[in-house]
């Protein structure tokens, strides 16, 4: 099966609850990105979610937890390893010590992400007008650089994401490269969710605020009573919260043109 530069062998098939649980190796280049997909058991096209996992965290994570709450309402969703992650070789700890593999991998992963939006939009199960993006920690700082380019994504969810840390090294630099709150402002009206903890000492709430004032309406801050992964409350919270959300998304809606400057 291919979709525009990627393709897609099956390894395993499996029932799982509300549906059907695919093990895929997507291939891109020499590049083999493993991935979960999860389809609800329904007759034609459903929406779809695209699930970023953290920093030192793999697919099944995703998959299993806010993945398995979609699944049930509904939502297929593709939960991807990213570079250094998971079944992918490389040592994820060994980024933070190597500036130019930090940026390597990071830009390796944005264009994956574009990929596998485009695998999705594709894919005859799906409903190209309902499609989402879902980020957790890192993978939140990567669904919106994504969304903030890719159009086709009409509903957004970051857990346990915001702008950048205070006192960042070299921020002017960094910002060159991620500006989560110019992101935010690029989102042009589209829905966004964050979901945040009020004792979250790696991404902590002023981080999150100001990622939150920095975005248009419609948008919503739910904040949890924890730190850095969401309690099981939260993470069907935020599956409820983008399932309504694909469902309200009318399939004659077009999108707004972009912003520039």
């Amino acid at each position: 099966m291919s979709r525009d530069g990627l393709q897609a062998s099956e390894r395993r098939e499996r029932r799982v609850p509300g549906g059907t649980e695919c093990v895929l190796d997507l291939a891109r280049g020499r590049d083999v990105v493993p991935a979960i997909w999860l389809t609800p058991a329904a007759n034609g096209p459903t929406p779809a979610a695209l699930l970023l996992h953290g920093f030192s965290s793999s697919k099944e994570r995703m998959s299993q937890s806010v993945g398995r709450e979609l699944l049930a309402l509904g939502v297929a969703s593709l939960s991807l390893d990213l570079p250094f992650h998971g079944e992918r070789d490389g040592d994820a700890g060994s980024l933070s010590r190597n500036p130019l593999a930090l940026v390597g991998a990071w830009r390796t992963a944005i264009a994956e992400s574009r990929d596998a939006i485009t695998w999705l939009a594709a894919h005859a199960s799906v409903e190209v007008a309902r499609l989402a993006i879902v980020g957790y920690s890192l993978g939140g700082f990567l669904a919106l650089m994504t969304a903030a380019e890719d159009e086709r994504l009409r509903v957004i969810a970051l857990a346990a994401a915001g702008d950048l840390p205070d006192h960042t090294p070299y921020a002017s630099l960094v910002r060159g490269l991620v500006n989560p709150l110019r992101a935010a402002e690029r989102l042009d009206g589209r829905p966004l969710l964050l979901v945040n903890g009020r004792s979250d000492t790696t991404t902590r709430p002023a981080q999150a605020q100001r990622l939150f004032d920095a975005a248009d309406e419609p948008k919503t801050l739910h904040w949890y009573t924890g730190g850095h992964w969401p309690p099981a409350t939260a993470i069907a919270m935020t599956a409820r919260w983008v399932a309504d959300r694909l469902h309200a998304v009318g399939e004659t809606q077009a999108a707004r043109p972009r912003r520039t400057g």
